[in-house]
């Protein structure tokens, strides 16, 4: 597991400053202790990381589930109570596993995948550029479109700039300008600036900035604008800051429609996500979508079971790891080993990193995940391609993430209706001197119920006094819907003098009586 160390250790510091805002705003976007999101982190990490079978994806608490925690906390009439909905949402996670349940990971379309990561991106940048400029009321972590603060994404942005900090911006467009060098320069002059990431040189100097300019009213960064870890007064103090279920309320049948609910999310939010970083991943290794799945039950349960919020694989964190050269799963481990040794050790020099130089890091993440020449590419390949992934782009960008994926999913079945429309046949229409037209219609090697209206027209089309010749040599599937539709023309073909030879890998047959006796001859799938 460590044979590829010196690309795992410098990952997983970037992953760990990225992971660490996020797992304490999305905290507090949920209106869950912020300790609750650090555990969920520490959880994702090492429990999650060691069981799965993802190489590059990194486990944590997720924007996507911060609602469901949000409302269900007071639904349950506590956090201590919510926690009982999280160890059961494990366990169900985990038989979803013996189910085989992560198969639906494969019917997404590579458009709606791609229109997802896209579309993160883009909200990683707008929802970090209040940051960036030392404005802070929306918690980091929040990606839907409507924020806690009574704003949304694009207000928010206006309302930033009627407030900006010029100590938090300062440090961030230097920041900023480290980063881009380290990425575009730095890296191809000399190896010594692959093994020290530029994000950790950002963050070192971000804290030397906060020290030396604290006692400056002009550019000092307040403590608003900075990382907010809780500080035990002791290590015997660190348990109180913990807090476990309360199994008493384990028969409320709330609880268990909280588990189903967060089981389903979550299970629905890692396998996306599993796809999306599979296509990501420069190997292209395929992750085990059923060992996921149990990986993140386990991970659930015992998060749950310590005052951990629920994890979820997280595209941010995933899409951090990969860009900063991770190879396998140790990146997400030791990132998990850093978040747990921070906050025991040095939890005071945490919260000297400006938050605004996080966000310059996450610029770079989101702008990786959005490149302006993805778009073409997309378009290039056509409408089918580009509708789905421009609609679950907008869908992510303007409402959330489950949403914008179900919007994009929803318009890549209509198009796949659509191509299944067009794609039932092939019709050849042959003029003779006599005035009879022959007609070859080649049927496609599946035709199910979506093709009926385009056969049933073509069908009805045909002029009268016409030769038909069907041929299903290549049909290894014809739906019974479609025997109907054939057995009706039949009786029509007759009436308008239209004469039928049926082709098939078994012969010939002229005006065949009795199509479904013929069909039933031929094996459903070959």
């Amino acid at each position: 597991m460590f044979k590829y160390i010196k690309n795992d250790l410098p990952a997983s510091i970037v992953v760990f400053f990225v992971a660490l805002p996020l797992c304490l705003g999305i905290a507090l976007a949920s209106g869950a202790p912020l300790f609750s999101g650090l555990i969920a982190g520490i959880i994702g990490g090492i429990v999650v990381g060691a069981l799965s079978g993802s190489q590059i994806g990194v486990s944590g608490p997720a924007a996507g589930l911060a609602a469901i925690v949000l409302t269900a906390i007071g639904t349950l009439g506590g956090f201590e109570n919510f926690l009982v909905a999280v160890v059961l949402g494990g366990l169900i996670q985990i038989l979803f596993s013996i189910l085989k349940a992560g198969i639906i990971a494969y019917y997404f379309p590579s458009s709606v995948i791609k229109g997802m990561l896209t579309g993160i991106g883009i909200i990683i940048i707008l929802k970090q550029i209040p940051h960036f400029f030392g404005y802070d009321s929306n918690p980091e972590g929040s990606f839907a479109f409507m924020q806690l603060d009574g704003e949304n994404t694009f207000s928010g942005i206006i309302s930033t700039f009627k407030s900006i900090s010029p100590g938090a911006t300062l440090i961030a467009t230097v920041a900023l300008a480290i980063l881009i060098l380290w990425d575009k320069v730095l890296t191809k002059k000399a190896k010594i600036f692959t093994l020290i990431q530029g994000p950790l040189v950002a963050v070192v100097l971000g804290i030397l900035y906060f020290v030396i300019t604290k006692d400056n009213e002009a550019l000092a960064i307040s403590k608003d604008h900075l990382v907010t870890v809780p500080i035990p007064e002791s290590m015997e103090s660190l348990g109180t800051l913990l807090s476990f279920p309360n199994f008493a309320v384990i028969g409320n049948s709330e609880i268990w429609v909280t588990a189903f609910t967060i089981a389903l999310v979550a299970s629905l939010e890692t396998l996306l996500c599993v796809e999306a970083t599979d296509k990501l991943d420069p190997y292209k290794r395929t992750t085990p979508t059923n060992k996921e799945l149990f990986a993140q039950g386990v991970g659930n349960t015992i998060s749950g079971l310590v005052g951990g919020l629920p994890v979820t694989q997280v595209i941010v964190r995933s899409s951090a790891n990969i860009q900063s050269g991770g190879r396998t799963k140790a990146s997400a481990i030791i990132h998990g080993f850093f978040l747990l040794i921070s906050i025991i050790l040095i939890p005071k020099l945490l919260n000297m990193i400006p938050l605004s130089v996080l966000a310059a890091i996450l610029f770079i993440v989101g702008y990786k995940l959005a490149k302006p020449a993805l778009f073409k590419k997309m378009y290039t390949l056509g409408w089918k391609q580009f509708v789905p992934f421009v609609v679950t782009v907008l869908g992510i960008v303007f409402t959330d993430l489950l949403v914008g994926i179900g919007l994009g999913l929803g318009v890549g079945i209509v198009v796949i209706l659509i191509k299944s429309y067009q794609n039932s046949h092939f019709l050849h229409i042959e003029d003779k001197s006599n005035g009879v037209h022959k007609i070859n219609m080649t049927l496609a090697e599946e035709v199910t119920f979506f093709n009926k209206g385009a056969i049933l027209k073509e069908l009805d089309s045909l002029p009268e006094n016409s030769y038909l010749q069907l041929d299903v040599r290549k049909t290894r599937f014809l739906d019974n819907d479609i025997v109907e539709i054939l057995e009706d023309f039949s009786e029509k073909a007759r009436n308008r003098n239209i004469n039928i030879k049926l082709i098939s890998e078994r012969g010939e047959v002229e005006n065949p009586d009795s199509y479904i006796k013929f069909f039933k001859l031929r094996p459903k799938s070959a």
